[in-house]
């Protein structure tokens, strides 16, 4: 299909995967693209591996199944490299965008041989940073967006702004570490190869 972008999330239970493939989603879809949004999981629980995936489109996405060869793969907990095959079926013109802070040499041998793109990003330093608090999955749904050029940088973080005032209506003192957060991960988020 064309202009289809897949996108696959890896990640633990509880640290937001899945929640950024539905911000994801939403933001694109308000931005009049054609989105899926949508876990995969079965009985998990806390600090289990999840996955999550997008697909986003500028025509109407009739694919429903799980995304087999995507576009790219975000990797929310680097601690998944080495027990999930996370290239699997990855496109080379594509990329992998990874919390870490491990050095160009590990990743490139554990993720066996993957000639595309390979970005990362400190998402816990900048969570911390914004937040207070480890989550992750803001800074990374803010580096998929760069990486894979979904949209206008400025156009996400004005439609994130409105998410956040919506998800955190009662608690309004955590939108302005969010937009942070967002705009951290835009600036920070590194090439390594």
């Amino acid at each position: 299909m064309e202009n289809l972008v897949e996108i696959r999330w890896h990640g633990r239970g509880g640290q937001g995967a899945k929640t950024a493939s539905l911000l994801l989603a939403d933001a694109a879809f308000n931005t009049g693209k054609y989105i899926q949004g949508f876990p995969e999981y079965g009985p998990e629980r806390m600090g289990a591996p999840i996955t999550a995936y997008n697909r986003i489109s500028n025509n109407p996405i009739v694919i429903h199944s799980n995304i087999y060869e995507p576009d790219y793969v975000v990797v929310v907990d680097d601690t998944l490299l080495e027990s999930v095959d996370v290239t699997a079926g990855l496109k080379e013109t594509g990329a992998i965008v990874i919390n870490t802070v491990k050095d160009a040499d590990y990743l490139k041998k554990v993720l066996k041989g993957y000639n595309g793109g390979i970005y990362t990003i400190d998402a816990r330093k900048i969570s911390e940073e914004a937040l207070g608090k480890y989550f992750p999955n803001t800074p990374m749904l803010a580096a998929i967006v760069k990486v894979a050029n979904i949209m206008d940088e400025k156009d996400f973080l004005a439609d994130m702004e409105g998410s956040f005032k919506h998800k955190f209506a009662k608690k309004p003192e955590v939108i302005d570490g969010n937009m942070k957060a967002l705009e951290m991960a835009l600036s920070e988020v590194k090439k390594v190869n």
